[in-house]
């Protein structure tokens, strides 16, 4: 069967294998077997193969009988061609000799252009340094002949009637200076330039020194065209710094030097706001003119301003700041807080007083970026004025997170000190008396770790037992064991043997919980307030995303989490003393039986005992809890202390229904010994009977108690069993009456 399958025919397309594997140039034959293996037998491969061999031994046979002419004509066609190709050669030969010499010729012509036109440059090159030099030698030469001639006394007397005119020709020779420099710099290291250099120093002192005369005349005087001839001659030659510079040490420095005083400003209460009002009056008084011409003013005429000039950023305020720190060293001490505070204040709303000076929004950019302003900033020791304010909400703080719990002051939305403290530390975070925009992540961070300094604090009175003593009494921390050997009075005998492991053991009363309660939920009532006043303060930054400020939710999640433990434990703590006095049920058999007590008709008096916590907690803390609150302790508290009491009465009935049946035996053993009654003296109701009737006169007041509390019974867990229990009870002890 496989060798009649192997011999039916294939076609080219019905190969195992690729044809073009063999065309490819890293062509491996055992890695094309061996990939040929993987899905066909060899006998398989063998015969594809031959297959393949045979269409290509047809394809070539048939190529050869299709152009055999050509086959045979091939030796035919070649004949001859040798002789062909030797007459060719020396031909292109030649051809190739005249190139070559066209090419060196070509080559020769190019070169000499080459070096013809390095030659043109350079003389070109030196050509242009001579006439810069000449035009060095003019420039000097001119502004000599123009001083000289100024310094003859008919110009010394038309220059002493018209300072105007000194102004124009300072401009003229500034304007040839200003050729000078250029040419000057474009000679430079010449040799003739080195030998000028003297002269052209002396021309730049006698102009600067012209220059300043002339500005300073014009300011005294008033003079808005000297001003700004000037002014435009300090620009010509590139030095406005200078101008600038000149104005600060002659109108802003003696100013300044009068103003900060630092006993004036240390006498008087205001003094600091004062001297900062007199320093922003500089400006409009004596920088009038300076900043008509430079163009700073809004009635400023733009075709006669002088731009490139800024006396507010350049003059004006580094004199300010050197003042400040020189003359008034203790206006960046820290030490003070509250000082420190206020005089930041001031000074940070000097410094926005002053760019409101400015001219424009490019000069308030120019004057932040100035190194004097970085300077004064620096100079605030933020972070030891932030440091002095955590100690001392940190040290308040925990001065009232200590082991005994204080009532807050009277006022206060809170009930404990802890609580009030934190409440006062959050505020005072971002109070106006402390608040600076500069520390918004500083104080933002405190702000979360007050709140979980206070949730730790929570934390750990979970943690604290529970005494039975009044608020009051557990101020004083309680102490197993011997007494405290620095309480103990005795001498420093009796004190040192005292046992090292004696330790105070500090605990919580159960109103105390129901304070922290009340404070947690109040902070939580006030933190998104907290949250109100903080986010203008958030504003001031440019601070605008507050969906993301979560960190304060998740801080109110951290106090939120806390209530359902503190609340377990006043529920247990209220179960805990209710059924103290319920379980006073086991008493009841006592009691009745064998006491010839007339049938009950009224609750026991353990059930209002039991009830007194109830009725405390909802008159006392009424004003501090919420309802829903107060109602689900006094639901889960009723519910813990019910099951309990449910199985006690339970325990009491089924003990009573055993003696029952246990003295029924011995009635019925004993009958013929009338003389030994064991049952009821005469017909009345049995001790039995009775005491089934006062545990359902018990639960039905407890029930009634609990309606007037507020409650519904069937919320009560176990308490409608209870009731099914004593009624069924009940109704046995009434049915067995004649």
């Amino acid at each position: 069967m496989e060798k009649s399958r192997m011999n039916l025919p294939k076609g080219p397309d019905t190969l195992c294998f690729d044809k073009d594997e063999f065309m490819k140039e890293d062509f491996d034959v055992d890695h094309f077997v061996s990939d040929c293996r993987k899905r066909v037998q060899l006998e398989e491969l063998r015969g594809d193969l031959e297959l393949y061999y045979k269409l290509l031994k047809t394809a070539m046979v048939e190529l050869i009988n299709k152009d055999y002419a050509d086959f045979v004509n091939l030796s035919t066609n070649l004949v001859g061609m040798d002789k062909a190709l030797n007459q060719l050669s020396v031909p292109l030969g030649q051809l190739r000799e005249e190139v070559l010499s066209l090419r060196s010729s070509v080559s020769e012509g190019i070169r000499a252009v080459d070096e013809r036109m390095c030659k043109q440059e350079d003389i070109r090159k030196k050509k242009m340094c001579v006439l810069r030099l000449i035009q060095v030698i003019r420039s000097v030469e001119k502004i000599e002949k123009i001083l000289n001639s100024q310094s003859s006394k008919e110009t010394s007397a038309l220059e002493a009637s018209s300072p105007l005119w000194t102004g124009q020709i300072l401009e003229r020779i500034a304007t040839e200076f200003n050729q000078l420099q250029f040419h000057a710099v474009q000679s430079k290291g010449m040799p003739l330039l080195d030998k000028v250099r003297p002269r052209i120093a002396g021309i730049t002192a006698m102009l600067q020194q012209s220059l300043e005369g002339l500005l300073l005349e014009g300011l005294q005087t008033s003079n808005v065209d000297i001003i700004r001839h000037c002014l435009r001659t300090y620009a010509t030659i590139d030095k406005t710094r200078d101008a600038e510079a000149l104005v600060g040490q002659v109108l802003v420095k003696p100013y300044m030097d009068e103003v900060i005083v630092e006993h004036i400003v240390e006498s008087h209460p205001n003094g600091l706001q004062i001297m900062y009002d007199k320093l922003l009056e500089f400006v409009p008084h004596h920088c009038r003119l300076l900043r008509e011409v430079t163009g700073g003013t809004i009635s400023s005429e733009k075709g006669n301003t002088v731009p490139g000039y800024d006396f507010l950023v350049n003059s004006v305020w580094p004199e300010i700041v050197r003042g400040l720190e020189e003359k008034l060293p203790s206006l960046f001490n820290p030490g003070n807080p509250d000082a420190f505070h206020e005089k930041y204040t001031l000074s940070m709303d000097f410094v926005r007083a002053f760019e409101r000076q400015c001219g424009s929004q490019a000069s308030v950019r120019r004057l932040r970026a100035h190194p004097a302003y970085h300077s004064f900033n620096n100079k605030w020791n933020l972070p030891v004025y932030f440091q002095i304010r955590f100690r001392e909400i940190a040290g308040s703080l925990e001065a009232a997170l200590t082991d005994v719990l204080e009532d807050a002051p009277a006022g206060s939305s809170f009930c404990l000190l802890a609580s009030h403290r934190t409440w006062g530390s959050l505020q005072r975070c971002w109070s106006d008396e402390m608040f600076s925009p500069v520390l918004v992540h500083r104080l933002w961070r405190l702000t979360l770790q007050v709140l979980a300094r206070y949730s730790v604090f929570v934390g750990e009175l979970l943690l604290r037992p529970i005494s039975n003593e009044s608020a009051k009494d557990i101020k004083k921390p309680l102490v197993t064991g011997s007494k405290d050997p620095s309480v103990t009075q005795g001498n420093g005998e009796d004190q040192g043997s005292a046992p090292s492991e004696t330790k105070p053991v500090v605990s919580i009363s159960s109103t105390q919980l129901v304070y922290v309660v009340a404070d947690l939920d109040k902070l939580q009532e006030q933190l998104p307030e907290l949250l109100e006043t903080i986010k203008p303060k958030l504003e001031m930054i440019g601070f605008k995303n507050f969906s993301s400020v979560s960190a304060l939710e998740d801080s109110q999640t951290s106090l939120a989490a806390c209530v359902p433990a503190l609340s377990n434990r006043i529920i247990h703590d209220l179960s805990e003393s209710c059924f103290s006095y319920l379980k006073s049920a086991l008493e009841v058999p006592r009691l009745y039986r064998r006491t010839n007590k007339e049938v009950p008709t009224t609750a026991s008096s353990y059930v209002d005992s039991a009830l007194k916590p109830f009725y405390q907690l909802q008159s006392e803390h009424k004003d501090k809890l919420k309802r829903a609150i107060i109602q689900q302790w006094l639901e889960g508290a009723l519910s813990e202390s019910t099951h309990k009491y449910y199985e006690t009465v339970s325990d009491v009935l089924s003990s009573v229904r055993k003696m029952e049946e246990s003295l029924k035996r011995l009635k019925q053993a004993r009958k013929s010994s009338p003389a030994n009654p064991v049952g009821p003296s005469g017909g009345g109701m049995s001790d039995d009977d009775k005491i089934r009737l006062q545990l359902a006169l018990d639960v039905e007041y407890l029930g009634e108690q609990i309606q007037k509390m507020g409650l519904a019974t069937k919320d009560i867990k176990s308490f409608p069993a209870l009731a099914e229990l004593v009624a069924a009870a009940k109704d046995q002890a009434t049915a067995e009456q004649p």
